[in-house]
């Protein structure tokens, strides 16, 4: 993990009446720059990105960690209003066009490939709920249909519906971004890689971004009984919906849900490096830790049990007897990452599920008919 200098830790908070999160919140006297618990605070000048009522104050980017308890305040609060999620306001014909806030690389030197955060402003015309996803529509030509745009690509919101300056206004996005290497060469091909996670992953504060929705229902987050558990297991970028439900039960104050149940994320990447949002989520861990429990699986740095990579479905199988007992008592379990991770997580369940005597077919239909069973994979 990388250090930073004390300009960099800064803390500002805005003037303006509508961000409730006081000084006090903010143990700056107390920072220690080295301390692994803290990560970055983006400050960003809106003065130079005009951004809304804000433009001449600088705004803090809680797009990784910041206050501890109390938690922040957010706003505007009709958000919670609707009884049903949005869906797909902006249609691919007459997407929205929104603004880059920042991009920010995720992970260290040593990871395999690039992970972004993306923040973008919608200015509250977009809104959706944790779970659901946009549309983004890169610029250019589709190659295959000549005069056309390009086709829409989803990603997972990794934010709240309140974004990660709290006010509603924007909408945050993990991106990968997609790289081709000829395998006979072993160089890069551009004219291979991912049209839309580059462009993402390139962009600058200011540039224009057309996105449409949002979109998805299987993967919201269930809020009717808040002493819940809930089960997330990704791999990769898969993480980013569980990112937003984290925020909302941990970070920020929602009067209509105050979570009291348990979260228990199992986040696979490759190695360290390759991990996305832990400090965030370890800070979770350090101030929750009755509410939110948190396993990685590196698989270029760890072994499971029979000494081979360590993988999500590894880590699974270790508590598989407490998560099926938790799935016997009504807890959510969720699947987000890249499709590949399915059959292998799907092996070990059954075969989990064989040594307790169990038909793991009746098992899975069951936790699908009574709504536990959430997946999105792609």
């Amino acid at each position: 993990m990388s250090h930073f200098t004390l300009s960099q830790m800064a803390v500002t908070v805005p003037v303006s009446s509508d961000f409730s999160a006081t000084r006090s919140v903010f143990k700056v006297s107390n920072l220690n720059v080295r301390d692994k618990s803290w990560a970055p605070v983006f400050t960003l000048d809106m003065k130079a990105k005009n951004y809304g009522s804000r433009r001449n104050h600088n705004v803090i980017c809680m797009s990784v960690q910041q206050a501890s308890v109390p938690k922040v305040n957010v706003s505007p609060l009709e958000l919670e209003n609707p009884t049903e999620p949005p869906l797909n306001l902006h249609k691919p014909k007459e997407p929205y066009t929104a603004t880059i806030v920042s991009v920010e690389r995720l992970v260290g030197p040593k990871a395999p490939g690039e992970t972004c955060h993306i923040v973008i402003n919608h200015d509250g015309n977009v809104p959706y709920w944790e779970g659901q996803s946009y549309g983004v529509i890169p610029p250019g030509e589709n190659p295959k249909k000549p005069g056309s745009p390009h086709n829409v690509r989803l990603y997972s919101i990794a934010s709240t519906r309140y974004g990660d300056f709290f006010d509603g206004k924007t909408a945050s996005l993990c991106v990968r971004r997609a790289v081709y290497y000829d395998p006979e060469t072993g160089k890069e091909d551009p004219s291979k890689n991912g049209v839309c996670s580059n462009f993402l992953c390139d962009s600058k504060p200011g540039d224009k971004i057309k996105i449409t929705g949002p979109s998805g229902k299987i993967m919201l987050l269930p809020e009717d009984d808040p002493n819940a558990t809930h089960i997330m297991i990704a791999t990769g970028t898969g993480v980013a919906p569980y990112r937003g439900y984290l925020r909302r039960m941990f970070m920020e104050s929602v009067p209509k849900f105050k979570f009291g149940g348990l979260a228990w994320l199992f986040l696979g990447v490759a190695n360290s490096d390759s991990l996305l949002y832990d400090d965030e989520f370890t800070k979770y861990l350090n101030d929750y830790p009755n509410n939110f429990r948190y396993d990685r699986a590196l698989s270029r740095e760890e072994k499971n049990r029979n000494g081979g990579k360590m993988y999500v479905q590894d880590k699974i199988e270790e508590y598989s007897d407490e998560i099926f007992k938790l799935l016997d008592n009504g807890a959510h379990i969720y699947f987000c990452g890249l499709k590949g991770m399915m059959p292998g997580i799907q092996e070990t369940l059954k075969r989990v599920a064989e040594e307790r005597g169990e038909s793991w077919e009746e098992k899975l239909s069951q936790l699908k008919k009574n709504k536990q069973w959430h997946v999105e994979v792609y």
